[in-house]
């Protein structure tokens, strides 16, 4: 652990972590807690969950004070509420991965903002900590193989991929920014890979997906930027304490990245067995085009849900690294990929 000189806070400081009742953000909560911290709250939608937070409560640390809020981030006076006090603010509330684009907007932008602009009224914030996702980039012009990492670019027109979530996370990474610019927010951004771990059972679409009754696995020998709920959620909590980061960008990803072919057996060895077809990336590519050119002809749609634009970003070759995440936050997987794909599969019984 790091000495407490190296944070921008201290224990007695007010944290809060919106979507906390969310996959990962009760991990935060948790990893939070364990660091020392006991000013820490939590908010959560009124229709949230509570039993895994009930029990996290039930376990803290002597000391420590938990305050859960229930709230929705488009209204402005719950967020007021919310962000009164906060020295460091974990945002992961977001739209879910299957939404509409407005929705979309709403939950990632409209939401983000709210929260922003109580953070600007109250005056007191340290640093904004988003989590955001590597579904931003955009890896088309990368040739094949090469090494995706912070300097890369991502979508310039995310309404282009036919993702909402893509289109929500890129929208909220700029109002973020421009924030940081025009009203002087300290803020710092996180993109994980694919977040897996119990409670998040199934297979990543980095791995294929289930089509005409069949699941084509579309991966092959591609590395899965895969990050373990836990080792997520320590890179998150280190993003919101250390000094000097700033207007950063950090990519989330584990040591030892298994490739598509191998998790996809070991779920199947391990999990369930079940037929499966692999298609190689220059068919997978073509049929994407193919979509695209008959999404056109029929009915004028530019970008159906399988395109050559997210082809790119979950089926192409690439490579992945974490050393920025290492040599900044000082971050180090808590659970290796060996015993935390065991965690996750057994977990998927």
């Amino acid at each position: 652990m790091e000495p407490e000189d190296s944070h921008i806070i201290s224990p007695d400081d007010r944290i809060l972590v919106t979507g906390a009742a969310g996959f990962i953000g009760e991990r935060v909560l948790e990893i939070l807690a364990e660091r020392g911290f006991h000013n820490i709250a939590g908010l959560v939608r009124p229709s949230s969950n509570l039993q895994g937070i009930e029990a996290l409560l039930a376990r803290r640390p002597a000391g420590t004070r938990f305050e859960l809020l229930k709230g929705n981030l488009l209204s402005r006076s719950d967020c007021e509420a919310a962000g009164r006090g906060a020295a460091v603010i974990y945002h992961l509330a977001a739209c879910s991965g299957e939404t509409s684009f407005a929705d979309a907007y709403m939950n990632s932008v409209v939401a983000t903002r709210n929260l922003l602009d109580a953070s600007v009224q109250h005056g007191r914030l340290r640093r904004f900590v988003l989590v955001s996702s590597f579904t931003v980039y955009t890896n088309c012009g990368k040739p094949r193989g090469r090494l995706l990492d912070e300097s890369c670019p991502i979508e310039e027109h995310p309404e282009l991929r036919g993702e909402a979530y893509c289109f929500g996370k890129v929208r909220q990474e700029q109002l973020v920014a421009e924030y940081g610019k025009s009203f002087g927010i300290p803020y710092v951004v996180l993109r994980p890979g694919s977040v897996y771990g119990a409670g998040k059972g199934g297979l990543t679409y980095r791995v294929g997906l289930r089509a005409f009754r069949t699941y084509l696995h579309l991966g092959g020998s591609n590395p899965i930027p895969l990050t373990y709920v836990d080792n997520c959620a320590e890179a998150i909590v280190l993003a919101g304490l250390v000094k000097g980061i700033d207007g950063e960008v950090f990519n989330v990803v584990d040591d030892d990245l298994p490739s598509s072919r191998q998790f996809l057996r070991q779920y199947k060895q391990t999990v369930r067995e079940f037929a499966s077809i692999y298609v190689p990336h220059v068919v997978s590519h073509a049929y994407c085009y193919w979509c695209e050119k008959r999404a056109r002809e029929s009915r004028g749609d530019p970008m159906p849900g399988l395109n050559r634009k997210r082809w790119h970003a979950l089926w192409k070759k690439t490579l992945y690294s974490n050393e920025k995440l290492k040599a900044r936050l000082g971050w180090k997987p808590r659970v290796p990929t060996a015993e935390a794909m065991r965690r996750h599969f057994a977990s998927c019984k």
